[in-house]
C-alpha cells in the first residue's frame, strides 16, 4: 500500500515544494505518492499530481498519511496544519537535499526548508517554519513559530525572529550579538529589499534602506 503525502496549497508555494520533496523522497521511499490538497480544487491535476479535496485525502486509503502546508500566510498555515494534525495526519518535517544545514541546528515539527538554502551553525527555528528558495538563516539565530521567509532572504547571525514574522525577498538583517540580538517582533513584516539595522517591533511593517517604518497594527 501506498504512504500518501498531501501538499495543502497548490498555489506558486506549493508547485515549488512538491517537486522537491518528490525529487528528495525518489529513492528513499519508492512508494509514495504525492499529491495537492485544496479546500475547492477546480483542476483534477496539476503538474501531473493529483489535486484532492481535503476530505478527499483524508478519506483516500493509503498505508499512511502526511502532509506539509505551503501557503506563504502563516495564519492560514497554521489552521490549516492544525486541521490536518486534528484528523490525525503526520506533520512532515523536511530539509531540501539541496540545502545547507551546519552543526547543532533544531528543528522545529513542520518546518520545510526549500532547496538552496541555508541553516547556519546553532540556528534554532520553530514549528511551522517556510524557508523559500536561496533563503539563510544564519549562527545562533532563534526563530518562533510559523516564520516565513521568503526567496533570498539573508538573516545574519544571532538574530530572534517572534511568531509569525515575515521576512521578503532580498531581505537583508544586520548581525546581532550574544548579548544583543537583532529583534524582529512577533508578527512583524520586513518588505522585500528591506535593509534592517534595528529591531523592529512586534506587528510593524518596515521597508526600505534603511529600513522604516511603513505602518503599524
Amino acid at each position: 500500500m501506498t504512504r500518501l503525502i498531501g501538499v495543502y496549497g497548490a498555489g506558486g508555494c506549493g508547485r515549488v515544494v512538491l517537486p522537491f520533496l518528490r525529487d528528495d523522497l525518489r529513492d528513499s521511499a519508492p512508494n509514495v505518492e504525492l499529491v495537492f490538497i485544496e479546500d475547492h480544487p477546480v483542476n483534477a491535476e496539476i503538474n501531473g499530481h493529483r489535486v484532492m479535496s481535503f476530505a478527499a485525502f483524508h478519506s483516500e486509503d493509503a498505508e499512511r498519511k502526511s502532509f506539509t502546508v505551503a501557503i506563504a500566510d502563516s495564519r492560514t498555515r497554521q489552521r490549516l496544519s492544525e486541521t490536518c494534525k486534528a484528523a490525525g495526519m503526520d506533520w512532515l518535517t523536511h530539509v531540501s537535499q539541496r540545502a545547507l544545514q551546519l552543526d547543532g541546528v533544531t528543528l522545529g515539527e513542520g518546518a520545510i526548508v526549500s532547496p538552496f538554502a541555508t541553516l547556519g551553525s546553532n540556528a534554532k527555528v520553530g514549528k511551522g517554519f517556510l524557508g523559500d528558495i536561496y533563503s539563510c538563516v544564519n549562527h545562533d539565530c532563534i526563530l518562533g513559530d510559523w516564520v516565513t521567509l521568503a526567496p533570498y532572504a539573508n538573516v545574519n547571525g544571532n538574530v530572534h525572529i517572534g511568531d509569525h514574522a515575515y521576512i521578503g525577498s532580498g531581505a537583508l538583517l544586520r548581525q546581532g550579538s550574544a548579548d544583543h540580538p537583532l529583534r524582529i517582533g512577533d508578527g512583524a513584516i520586513v518588505g522585500m529589499g528591506a535593509v534592517v539595522t534595528k529591531d523592529v517591533p512586534a506587528g510593524t511593517t518596515v521597508v526600505g534602506n534603511p529600513a522604516r517604518v511603513l505602518k503599524r497594527d
